[in-house]
C-alpha cells in the first residue's frame, strides 16, 4: 500500500509508539491521522487425528515434498473452533468430532498468527482442488516430522500428539 485508504495521500515511514510504520503524510491532529499497523491476519490450523494416524497435506504451489496442517483464514463471525471444523470438511471432507486448542503461533514471514487445533476428524479422505496430496503419519513420526520454515519441531509435535491422545 503506497497511499491512504482514507484521504489517498502518500504514506511515508513514521516511528510510532516505537515501531516504523507506515502512516499518512498528513498526519497533524487536524489532518488525516491514518496508521497502517500491519496486523497480523489470524489462520487456523488444525492437526488431524484420524483413525490413529495423523494427516498432513501438500497445497498444489508448494515444493514436491512439502506437507503441513491444514488451515485457513477465520472469516468474519467465526471463532477460530469453528472455522478450523469448516476448513477440515472443506479441505479434506472429513467431519471434526472433537476440537482441542494447542497454542499460538507467529508466523512473521506471512504475517500472520497461526491459531493451532487437535481435531479428531472421521469420514474419508476427499481433497479439495487446493491440494494435490496427503499423508498419514503415526504418532511417532509425527514426533519426528521435519515442518521446514514453519519450524514446528519435535517439542510441538510432541505436545500436539499428547493432547490428542488424552
Amino acid at each position: 500500500m503506497k497511499y491512504c485508504p482514507q484521504c489517498a495521500s502518500l504514506l511515508v515511514l513514521q516511528v510510532i509508539d516505537g515501531v516504523e510504520r507506515r502512516a499518512c503524510s498528513q498526519s497533524s491532529a487536524k489532518e488525516c491521522g491514518f496508521v497502517d499497523w500491519n496486523n497480523p491476519t489470524p489462520v487456523a490450523a488444525a492437526l488431524i487425528e484420524i483413525n490413529g494416524k495423523y494427516l498432513l497435506a501438500r497445497n498444489h504451489a508448494w515444493p514436491a515434498g512439502f506437507f503441513s496442517l491444514i488451515s485457513g483464514f477465520i472469516e468474519a463471525g467465526e471463532s477460530p473452533e469453528i472455522s478450523i471444523e469448516r476448513e477440515v470438511m472443506e479441505e479434506v471432507g472429513l467431519k471434526a468430532v472433537s476440537t482441542h486448542f494447542i497454542g499460538h503461533f507467529p508466523f512473521p514471514a506471512m504475517n500472520q498468527l497461526i491459531i493451532a487445533f487437535g481435531v479428531k476428524a472421521e469420514g474419508e479422505i476427499q481433497l479439495n482442488e487446493e491440494l494435490l496430496e496427503y499423508k498419514l503419519l503415526s504418532k511417532e513420526e509425527l514426533a519426528n516430522y521435519d515442518f521446514g520454515m514453519l519450524k514446528l519441531g519435535r517439542l510441538v509435535a510432541d505436545k500436539w500428539a499428547a493432547q490428542l491422545c488424552s
